[in-house]
Formats: structure tokens, C-alpha cells, sequence
């Protein structure tokens, strides 16, 4: 018989999954995905930040796995799917296409979507794109995936952290300091490993030092910080694929569905702002506002927020 440890901060332990493989989505891409708690729980999808994250085991510390069957996945050239850190074929629609055929692979009905940051968004684009599908949703961190999103990153985050931001910016020449975005895709994508990489750990570095209540320097290597730079500068430059406030617009289309959004007061990279706004217009949602908590979901006021919305949904 299956016996859960709980650590001392109620956060479940990390079991081994009892599946790992690989799915072909298309000619270019294999994505990894694993299965963890219980085959015969309550199917909930996993959905990791970034875009180009990648997923880790200690995602799974939020799930009961008595309760729970978990998918986890990394999206298109994020974690350990191949090939890592492609752009090619990767975009929004792409990403919500491979979603389903994962759950049409896993012969899964209905299931339920929890996702933080830009795993929030691919969730309400998931709900929007097949609305009969979803239970419910957990979401964190609500990110849009509009323009004015990606320049508060890019620029505004100087009011809260001058610290980073000073830093991201001392590594951009002057002349791009009006089009940090454009520079740093450049560099990404560019056909010079030593030049991508050094870009790949400024950029992460930034945003990592800026995802919990205080600032802490936060050096990250280029190979690990590879996947998710590229591809994030990749979707933003892109507009994140999507037309202008199109969440905003569809979002009717999961109305009815229920979701609870947990969202940090102190949310220096995804504000509140857009939490409130979201779930004033979606009227089966319940929004929490977590007053010690930033942008991480592993602050521990977070996390047991987290864990408390995954009890309630059942």
C-alpha cells in the first residue's frame, strides 16, 4: 500500500513517475513527457512556464499522488524533449495541438490544467481551443501574452528591481537599449554557441532574480538557460503568436468552467493587474491574491496556496 510522506511544510514528497517516454508530434519534434501518481486518479495536466522552461521533479511536490494522475510534458524544445532549444515548428498553435494529441494519445476524456506564467496562458488557450475537454483549472501568475506584458518585463521591472535591471542592461549596447528584445534575439539566434550562451545566462539570470519577493542574484548557466532564453525571445518577438488581446476576447468560450487563480501581490514579473481583470470577465473563476508571494511558485505562501486550490477542486 501506497504511504505518502508529507514534508514538514505539508508539501508532498517527490515520488518516481511510472511513466517517461516520448510522443512524435510532428517531423521535427518528440516531446518528453512523464505520468506520476495514481493511473486511476483525477487526470490533471501540468503546464511549465517559460515558454521553453521545461518541466522539474520538484513540480511534482504540489500533487497528491494518491489523488492524482499528473501529466507532465516540456513543450517544444524546452527540458528533455528534442531536439532542444528549436524555434522551428514552434509556435502557440503548435503547442496547443501537441496538448491534445498527448490526451487523445493518453486516451483521457476530461482533464483538469494547472499552469503558472506562460503556463497559464497556454491553458486558457488550450480551454479556449477545446472548452469540452477541461474540468477546471489551478492558474498562477496570469501572463496574457500581449505586447504591453512583454515591455513591462523588458523595461518596468527597473522600478521594483533597478538592481537586475541595471545588470541586464550593462551587457546591451546603447544603441539598443529602446529594442532590448530585438538585441538579445539576435544574439540568441545567432550562429556562435560562445555568443548564445552568454546572452542565454544574462537573460535568465534577470528574470529568475526577479521571480520571488527579494532580489537575489541568480547566475544561471548558458547551457541550462539556453532553451528557455531562445525560445521566449522567439515568442515574444512574435507577439507570443497571437493576436491582440485574443484571451481577453475568447474568453467566453470557458466561462462556465470553473478555475481558481492564485496570484502574488508582489508579482513583479506577471502583475496582478491582469489576475483581476481576467477573472472579472470569467465568471466561474475565483480569484486569490497571496499577500507574501511573488512570481515563484516555490515561495512557501505560494505553494501552500497551491496545494489548498488542488484539494478544492476536487
Amino acid at each position: 500500500m501506497l504511504k505518502i510522506k508529507k514534508k514538514t511544510t505539508d508539501f508532498f514528497e517527490c515520488l518516481p513517475s511510472y511513466e517517461q517516454n516520448y510522443f512524435k508530434v510532428d517531423h521535427d519534434h518528440q516531446i518528453y513527457f512523464e505520468q506520476y501518481g495514481n493511473p486511476n486518479g483525477k487526470p490533471i495536466l501540468f503546464l511549465h512556464g517559460g515558454p521553453g522552461a521545461g518541466f522539474s521533479a520538484s513540480h511534482k511536490s504540489f500533487f497528491n499522488p494518491k489523488i492524482f494522475r499528473v501529466i507532465f510534458f516540456d513543450q517544444r524544445g524546452a527540458g528533455k524533449s528534442i531536439p532542444f532549444a528549436e524555434t522551428k515548428n514552434n509556435n502557440t498553435k503548435n503547442l496547443i495541438n501537441d496538448i491534445e494529441k498527448l490526451r487523445v494519445f493518453l486516451d483521457i476524456d476530461q482533464w483538469y490544467l494547472f499552469g503558472g506564467s506562460w503556463g497559464s496562458t497556454l491553458a486558457l488557450l488550450y480551454g479556449i481551443s477545446f472548452p469540452k475537454r477541461c474540468l477546471g483549472f489551478v492558474l498562477r501568475g496570469i501572463f496574457l501574452g500581449t505586447r504591453n506584458e512583454v515591455n513591462w518585463f523588458l523595461y518596468d521591472i527597473k522600478k521594483f528591481f533597478p538592481e537586475a535591471h541595471n545588470k541586464l542592461m550593462s551587457f546591451v549596447p546603447k544603441k539598443y537599449h529602446s529594442n532590448v528584445l530585438k538585441w538579445f534575439y539576435e544574439q540568441l539566434h545567432i550562429n556562435n554557441r560562445s555568443i548564445n550562451l552568454k546572452a542565454a545566462s544574462v537573460w535568465a539570470e534577470y528574470e529568475n532574480s526577479c521571480s520571488t519577493l527579494r532580489y537575489v542574484e541568480r547566475p544561471v548557466s548558458g547551457e541550462s538557460a539556453l532553451a528557455i532564453s531562445r525560445i521566449e525571445t522567439h515568442y515574444f518577438i512574435n507577439n507570443c503568436f497571437l493576436s491582440e488581446n485574443f484571451i481577453y476576447k475568447n474568453i467566453y468560450k470557458i466561462c462556465n468552467i470553473p478555475s481558481l487563480i492564485i496570484q502574488g501581490r508582489h508579482d513583479v514579473i506577471c502583475p496582478p493587474n491582469n489576475a483581476f481583470i481576467l477573472s472579472k470577465s470569467w465568471k466561474a473563476s475565483k480569484l486569490e491574491i497571496v499577500e507574501d508571494a511573488g512570481h515563484s511558485a516555490f515561495e512557501q505562501s505560494m505553494r501552500i496556496k497551491l496545494i489548498d486550490a488542488l484539494k478544492k477542486i476536487l
